[in-house]
């Protein structure tokens, strides 16, 4: 680089005669001559700046005499260095995880991501956006290009979808580009109640059944995870049945446990619930009807412990004396009766 040179009105050896430059670690002077013998300093960089490191570089040029006493004079240099595009943008975390409640509601703001370039002005300027973008995560997500803020476009469901990945880019005004990863991880909520589906049902049982034989299966299925999706199940009220729990507690059998009795009740209906751990939990049900089959369990019955009746002599043979009737509580041919 060429530096502007000192004047000196003298001549020959009292004239200028060569240039000095203070420490500074970049650069060093040469004293050059022209034709007319008249010198000049030349500033030449001994190594590469870094804007980034150091802005500006403050130096003193002196030059001096060839007098018996030699005069010399000082200017000050400030060498400011200008930017170019050699630094990237850079994210302050390459990886965000971010938790996020499937209930939360549309617009609601995920994560803000941020990077940095130690470039100035344009060079340094940075936009933010989506690279490889899928279908799904572009209607799920939007993303502001100049604070790298992502909010929600619709709703999410757990049960649909529980992680997405976003791969964000941040492009400078030079062109440079730096990358992280955004991994949504969707957070369950208590939003779907248990659903109880039969399996295996017997809708006729004897009255004579056995206790522990079993009447029905079900399998209750809760699409929510954790606490949520773990179910139980319940018969509300009384009932003469009560439940176990099968191959491993995915089937819940539906027992008898009491003695039935169809002259008392002849059929069953009644509601298999299912509740889940929730807070406050949700519930599910099923009904159930049984018709209750007949056993001759029951002797026929005279409505009169002794009957009495009165007859003349003379009646003639075929005559009715008195009548006897007897009832039977079972159904069926069980409540028929012969005399």
């Amino acid at each position: 680089f060429l530096l502007e040179s000192a004047w000196d009105p003298d001549v020959g050896n009292n004239s200028l005669q060569h240039y000095s430059i203070s420490s500074n670690g970049y650069f060093h002077v040469y004293t050059r001559r022209r034709n007319d013998s008249r010198r000049y300093a030349e500033l030449v960089l001994n190594r590469a700046l870094d804007r980034e490191q150091q802005a500006e570089v403050a130096f003193s040029i002196t030059a001096v005499d060839g007098g018996t006493s030699p005069s010399s004079d000082t200017a000050l240099i400030r060498a400011v260095v200008l930017d170019i595009n050699d630094n990237i943008p850079v994210f302050t975390r390459s990886l965000y995880k971010v938790p996020v409640m499937e209930n939360s509601s549309q617009d609601t703001v995920v994560v803000v991501v941020s990077a940095s370039d130690l470039d100035s002005g344009t060079n340094g300027k940075i936009a933010y956006s989506t690279v490889q973008n899928s279908e799904e995560n572009f209607e799920t997500f939007k993303m502001n290009t100049e604070t790298g803020q992502i909010r929600l476009k619709k709703t999410l469901d757990y049960e649909e979808t529980k992680t997405y990945e976003i791969d964000i880019q941040a492009t400078d005004g030079g062109g440079l580009s730096g990358h992280c990863k955004v991994e949504v991880q969707v957070e369950d909520v208590n939003d779907n109640a248990p659903e109880m589906i039969i399996t295996s049902l017997t809708s006729t049982l004897s009255e004579a059944a056995p206790p522990n034989t079993v009447v029905a299966l079900f399998n209750a299925r809760d699409r929510d995870s954790g606490d949520n999706g773990r179910t139980t199940c319940e018969l509300p009220g009384e009932q003469p049945f009560g439940i176990a729990l099968l191959v491993a507690d995915k089937y819940i059998a539906l027992v008898l446990e009491k003695p039935l009795d169809r002259e008392e009740q002849a059929e069953l209906d009644f509601s298999v619930i299912a509740a889940d751990g929730g807070s406050p939990p949700r519930t599910g049900s099923t009904q159930v009807h049984i018709f209750v089959l007949d056993v001759n369990d029951n002797a026929p019955i005279f409505t009169q412990e002794r009957y009495t009746g009165q007859v003349l002599e003379n009646v003639p043979e075929g005559s009715v004396v008195l009548s006897v009737l007897a009832t039977d509580l079972d159904a069926g041919v069980n409540g028929d009766i012969i005399y």
